[in-house]
């Protein structure tokens, strides 16, 4: 399994959860991480005109070959 961690802040997290509301595509482990799969949220963000996740970390932060990214 290839996973992607990224450090965020509170806010940054909130914001996620916020902007990613479908739950085949973003999870919450009990420990307060952000569990993101990748697959689900190319398709997910296509449905938008927006890239939310890249808007809140940053563009070139999020590396696409993974197949999860673990925000904590």
């Amino acid at each position: 399994m290839n996973i992607q961690e990224i450090a965020l802040s509170n806010n940054q997290r909130k914001k996620i959860q916020k902007a990613v509301k479908d739950d085949s595509v973003l999870l919450v482990e009990e420990n307060g991480d952000i569990v993101i799969n990748v697959a689900a949220y190319k398709t997910f963000k296509q449905e938008l005109e927006n890239d939310p996740v890249e808007e809140i970390v940053g563009e070139d932060v999020l590396d696409f070959s993974a197949e999860y990214f673990v925000f904590n």
